[in-house]
């Protein structure tokens, strides 16, 4: 019997010298060579990187007239940025298997946070453009033989990575900023209502870039709406007037603080300037707060908005957005002490200067279901007498008795005075 083993079949496979080249000693001659061109660009490019990032600056400054405006400091900065993204692109084109570049932390990590501030993001777009035209201008020169392709292709992905890793970076420097600010403006607006930190306000009013004034406040309600959504429209529908704004939400309570300028007239400030912001407000009243200097002065408006906006129910009829001097009379019935002040100082005081003639007129025809003749029997006086001391009435105090609202305000003006008179006394 023939105990010696048979030789393995083609089909059994086979441990012979030439499988075991076929197997693990083959190699892709195209790959070997990519490398070997690669590692070759590799070190021609690191050669160069000093030279690359300078060129890169010293193109900026002949194009890019706002980077020679710049100060030194942030110009050193972008060079340094540049030089970090010339060295990461080095590093990630020395090892592709890595993937995709950590560009944001590779080169952005290198500059501070305020650069973001000093360079929008249209600016560094441009910057990546004068980068990408250094580098492409001399693909050729920093190629290994062979491998001008291979680098044009490579400096085009990572110039697109570092195209979006800049957008992310401002996107979430202006996600930053815009929570800061939101914070910051509801600090303000909370301050304002409550008379606090006044001497802290034009420093706070200064880090949101406030500059515009005379200032108003609006104060409205949700109605149940998103407050966040309200703010935000409130804020963009003010910047597109020209205004700065600063906006916060208490609850279901909304207020506005907001820098006009100049304009509107004065006779007509806080109305014209409300009256674009009032349909962004929640269903239910919209309350304007008189015009007042500056942000440091911004608190009586403020306090006077809120304070109309808790009164505004009892005048279901007001106008959409009313102003708080006109519900002085509300305010004041709601226990409002500087409403009851500025009507007994706005009519009360000129009609008892003016002597007893115009007050003792008032008191009677308001009396008389606002009646001339009953009136001018009541005085001893001819009816025209009673029109002259109305109509001098309606001058000093810019309320027309004969007029409903008018003699409502009248009335309670008349009564808080006669009050406040007999508690001095």
């Amino acid at each position: 019997m023939n105990t010696e083993p048979h030789p393995p079949r083609d089909d059994e496979g086979s441990t012979g010298p030439a499988d075991a080249a076929g197997v693990d000693g083959d190699t892709d001659p195209v790959a070997e060579e990519q490398e070997r061109v690669r590692a070759e660009t590799v070190r021609r490019l690191e050669r160069s990187m000093g030279a690359l990032g300078t060129a890169a600056v010293s193109r900026m400054e002949q194009r890019l007239g706002w980077f020679r405006r710049m100060s030194a400091q942030d110009r050193s900065w972008i060079g340094l940025v540049a030089q970090s993204g010339v060295a990461a692109f080095v590093d990630w084109f020395r090892n592709p298997v890595r993937g995709r570049p950590a560009i944001t932390v590779e080169v952005f990590g290198t500059a501070p946070r305020e650069l973001t501030r000093s360079v929008s993001l249209q600016q560094t777009v441009d910057m990546i453009r004068v980068v990408i035209d250094v580098v492409e201008g001399q693909v050729d020169e920093l190629a290994a033989p062979g491998g001008a392709q291979q680098l044009r292709e490579a400096v085009l992905r990572y110039t697109r990575e570092v195209a979006f890793s800049s957008a992310k970076v401002y996107a979430r420097a202006a996600e930053a900023r815009g929570a800061w600010d939101a914070r910051l403006e509801a600090l303000i607006v909370d301050a304002l209502l409550h008379g606090d930190h006044e001497d802290g306000l034009q420093t706070w009013g200064s880090a949101l870039s406030w500059s515009h004034t005379p200032v108003i406040a609006v104060a409205g309600e949700t109605g149940g709406e998103d407050p966040g959504k309200i703010l935000d429209d409130l804020r963009a529908a003010a910047r597109r007037f020209g205004h700065d704004v600063l906006a916060g939400a208490q609850g279901r309570r909304v207020v506005v603080v907001v820098g006009v300028g100049d304009r509107y007239p004065e006779e007509d400030l806080p109305a014209a300037a409300a009256e674009p912001l009032a349909g962004l407000f929640g269903p239910g009243p919209v309350v304007v707060g008189p015009a007042v200097a500056d942000l440091r002065a911004a608190g009586a408006s403020a306090r006077a908005a809120v304070s109309g906006l808790r009164a505004a129910v009892a005048w279901p009829d007001a106008p959409r957005p009313v102003l708080a001097d006109d519900l002085l009379p509300e305010r004041a019935l709601q226990g409002d002490t500087e409403a009851r002040g500025q009507l007994v100082e706005e009519v009360y005081v000129p009609l008892l200067g003016a002597g007893s003639p115009l007050l003792d007129t008032l008191s009677v025809y308001l009396e008389h279901a606002s009646s001339l003749e009953a009136t001018a029997r009541m005085l001893f006086v001819h009816p025209n007498t009673v029109r002259y001391r109305l109509s001098r009435i309606a001058e000093l105090t810019g309320r027309t008795p004969s007029d409903g609202r008018g003699s409502f305000v009248l009335r309670v003006a008349v009564a808080l005075g006669r009050l406040a008179q007999t508690h001095e006394g």
